[in-house]
């Protein structure tokens, strides 16, 4: 499902300093902006923190912004090079080792036990992808981005997006085969396997 660009209207309402616009905004893009930061880094209160340090970024920086350009493609790029900060800032930092069972997980609302064990194994071998391709896919498959968006959030080409979206998709599966988990079409269950829409 691709993310919804804004109103203009509203966007040039918000580069005029208009409160209750960048309001709009905020509240429209808010959820994937956090699911995106919230897989990149794996805690749930550092992302809080990004995702409020990112939309102050946007406030700040909206003034500038080209309407040449989409705007989500431009707010995940603010995202993404947060993220990058943030992520370099951690390297320098003494780290602290945090189990897997400990990330941060996205809920599954009323799910067979199966699924949403199933769905629990695939955000870990997500979790264990290299930067690149973990980048791509969230950008991709939570932020809703298509990959003309992801390639310019990216800077990269439209080939190697697709190219990190197939390798991640190829490497996640691969574990999933190996651990007995599938994900299998409407109407086709079975005691590993779980149904996605």
């Amino acid at each position: 499902m691709a993310i919804q660009q804004p109103d203009m209207a509203v966007i040039r309402r918000a580069q005029r300093g208009d409160e209750r616009a960048f309001a709009l905004i905020v509240r429209a893009y808010e959820a994937p902006i956090f699911n995106y930061v919230l897989r990149m880094v794996g805690d749930r209160t550092l992302a809080e923190d990004l995702t409020q340090d990112v939309f102050l970024h946007v406030f700040r920086g909206l003034r500038g912004f080209s309407r040449r350009a989409r705007f989500t493609t431009w707010l995940f790029q603010v995202a993404k090079n947060r993220v990058i900060d943030e992520m370099r800032a951690t390297e320098r930092r003494p780290r602290t080792l945090v189990a897997i069972e400990d990330a941060p997980q996205f809920e599954v609302v009323d799910a067979p036990i199966e699924q949403s064990e199933a769905i629990q194994i695939l955000l870990c071998e997500v979790e264990r992808l290299s930067p690149d391709l973990k980048e791509a896919l969230l950008l991709r498959d939570i932020a809703g981005l298509s990959y003309n968006e992801i390639s310019d959030t990216l800077g990269v080409t439209l080939a190697t997006v697709k190219w990190r979206i197939f390798k991640a998709r190829d490497e996640v599966q691969r574990a999933l085969e190996e651990q007995g988990v599938g994900f299998s079409s409407v109407g086709k269950t079975g005691s590993n396997s779980a149904r996605l829409n």
